[in-house]
């Protein structure tokens, strides 16, 4: 009884954090529910926070992070001397540090949870948009990276570039732009509409390249962040895939369909030369690993200008391949989900997919079809394989942007 009175407080607290974690594992694969608290609940509060995030250009959660590690050290050394000077009980005194500890780390890991760990258990994209993972052949894999090789061929030429030919839309424009890419994807798409707050630059971009990432949602605030040291050609589809964290999408898959098809279908040509991009990059990568030979043939067919992007993103990630952190990263696989379209999803949605998209492409894992209704052709949405370094990958591990085959 002594020892608890001792410690009652961090004991407390400790309880407190392991019952709503029990809770949380106990209940989340209850789906209406997860639905509603998401809906009534974390949601509204992510916008809220958000919102009040975006009144200052400064990345909140590079603050907090800074915040974090300056409290870390501070605590960590305000033990030590506390247990030295601790004469006669250090054994306890040791104790409450390692539980104070234990109990703030529990505690962030909780609200992660809370804040973002139930949108993994609620309705995904796929189940509410009514287009479904599927099976897919080999030569469509084939057809559709020619189709995006003609994409970026034709809209290559859209966006400005330096001297060197290499995309040069500055990366303020580019953020400034963030808060109109989902447009065209919620008349798609209506249950995505949000009230987008743009995303954040992070100072400390440098530091996310030789971690390997490219982008971070930092749900516990709403926030989303962006490395802008890696080359612009990228950001915007990066962006773009951030954003959809911001509507709730947690699944990195399906993040990266909405990534892509934001982009192509804004209507801004920095994010739909981006989109194409990023979207052939991911099927060079597959189409590589089947086949290299038509993978160099329908390179071939690109303009200097995408060229020149693909050796600047390539170069820009080669000079952190053998750094310690990414390099366990570039083992990753690449999986993002090949979509198709299912009896549940309404004729009016098909049809301004089709009418929008026409023959549109997206990632999924291994080489996948999908159908598309009464002679509208096919519409593969992507093939993934393990990433090709050089790369960025996200904050979960899964490829944001990677490299663009073997050179």
């Amino acid at each position: 009884m002594k020892f608890w009175k001792n410690h009652k407080k961090l004991h407390i607290w400790l309880g407190t954090d392991l019952a709503v974690l029990g809770l949380y594992l106990a209940l989340r694969q209850n789906r209406q529910l997860m639905n509603s608290f998401a809906d009534h609940v974390t949601t509204p509060l992510k916008a809220a926070l958000g919102r009040l995030c975006a009144l200052t250009s400064l990345s909140i959660m590079e603050i907090l992070y800074a915040l974090a590690a300056v409290g870390a050290v501070a605590y960590t050394v305000w033990s030590v001397i506390a247990v030295v000077k601790a004469r006669g009980h250090r054994g306890r005194r040791v104790y409450s540090a390692l539980l104070g500890a234990a109990d703030g780390i529990l505690t962030v890991y909780v609200l992660f949870c809370l804040m973002w760990g139930v949108n993994y258990w609620t309705d995904s994209f796929q189940d509410r948009s009514g287009i479904t993972a599927q099976p897919v052949a080999a030569e469509d894999l084939k057809n559709v990276t020619a189709y995006f090789a003609e994409r970026l061929s034709e809209t290559a030429d859209s966006v400005p570039r330096d001297e060197n030919g290499v995309y040069a839309v500055p990366k303020e424009q580019i953020l400034s732009e963030s808060r109109s890419v989902y447009g065209g994807v919620t008349e798609l798409f209506p249950f995505l509409d949000f009230r987008d707050t743009g995303v954040k630059a992070v100072g400390c971009s440098r530091f996310m390249s030789i971690m390997g990432f490219t982008g971070v949602y930092f749900a516990c605030i709403g926030e989303s962040n962006v490395n802008v040291d890696s080359p612009a050609c990228l950001l915007p589809s990066t962006i773009a895939h951030e954003l959809a964290h911001q509507r709730g999408v947690a699944w990195e898959q399906e993040c990266n369909f909405l990534g892509v098809l934001a982009s192509v279908t804004s209507g801004m040509p920095d994010y739909a030369y981006s989109g194409w991009l990023l979207g052939f990059i991911h099927l060079g990568n597959a189409l590589y690993e089947t086949d290299p030979e038509t993978y160099w043939a329908i390179r071939g067919t690109l303009p200097a200008a995408v060229e020149a992007d693909l050796r600047d993103n390539s170069a820009y990630w080669d000079q952190f391949r053998d750094n310690v952190v990414q390099g366990r990263g570039n083992g990753a696989f690449l999986m993002l989900p090949c979509f198709c379209i299912t009896k549940r999803t309404s004729a009016a949605m098909r049809k301004s997919f089709f009418e929008s998209l026409g023959q549109f492409v997206f990632l999924g894992p291994g080489v996948q079809r999908i159908r598309l209704l009464r002679g509208h052709g096919k519409i593969l949405l992507c093939a993934g394989v393990p990433l090709i370094p050089p790369g960025g990958v996200d904050v979960d591990g899964l490829a944001v942007q990677c490299g663009h085959g073997p050179d």
